[in-house]
C-alpha cells in the first residue's frame, strides 16, 4: 500500500505519500464508491503500459549498477503511473514548485521507480538512470533533497510516513 495525501489529511496505502493542496477533506467523510467514475478503458490501458515501462527502466537502471532492488521496484509501478500522470497536479520542468503536488517515496530503497516516473514524465534522460549508484551521480541507492523532485531523504522502512505527514501538518 502508500501513504495517500490530499490537502492536509492522510489516507493510509503504505510506501509512498502524495500530498496534494487541490481539495481540503478536513471534517468531511471519504467519498463513497457510489461518485467513483471509472476511467475510460483506453486510458487504464494507457496507465498499464506506462507502469510496464516504469518496470523496464527500474530493472534496467538496478541491472546497470549491479545493485539494488528491482522487485520493489516493479511492486510500486502501477500506484506511480497512476499518481504521476493520472493524479498528482506538477509541472515536470519544475518539480520543486511550491504549487505542486508533493510525493514522498517511504520505502527509499525503490529509489529507481521515482527515478523511472521522472524520466517519463521529461525530468530525466533515459540514459541518465544508468548512472545510478555511481559514485558521481545524483541517483543514489534512496531518494535524497539534493534532487528537486525529492523533499525527504528516506530509506528506513516507515520513516515516509513521519516526514509526510509533517509536511502536510
Amino acid at each position: 500500500g502508500t501513504h495517500f495525501f490530499k490537502g492536509r489529511n492522510l489516507g493510509l496505502l503504505f510506501p509512498i505519500a502524495y500530498l496534494s493542496e487541490r481539495a481540503d477533506y478536513r471534517g468531511s467523510e471519504p467519498s463513497s464508491m457510489a461518485s467513483y467514475k471509472k476511467p475510460e478503458e483506453k486510458t487504464l490501458q494507457a496507465l498499464r503500459d506506462l507502469a510496464s515501462r516504469l518496470r523496464v527502466h527500474s530493472i534496467r537502471a538496478t541491472c546497470a549498477c549491479n545493485s539494488g532492488h528491482p522487485t520493489s521496484c516493479c511492486s510500486a509501478a502501477d500506484i506511480l503511473a497512476v499518481l504521476f500522470f493520472n493524479t498528482m497536479k506538477y509541472t515536470a520542468a519544475d518539480p520543486a514548485n511550491p504549487n505542486s503536488d508533493r510525493f514522498v517515496l517511504s520505502k527509499g530503497h525503490a529509489a529507481p521507480i521515482l527515478y523511472a516516473a521522472w524520466v517519463e514524465a521529461g525530468y530525466i534522460s533515459e540514459s541518465d538512470i544508468f548512472n545510478l549508484r555511481k559514485i558521481d551521480s545524483d541517483l543514489e541507492g534512496h531518494p535524497t533533497p539534493k534532487l528537486p523532485f525529492v523533499d525527504v531523504a528516506t530509506g528506513s522502512l516507515g520513516q515516509g510516513l513521519g516526514a509526510a505527514c509533517g509536511m502536510a501538518y
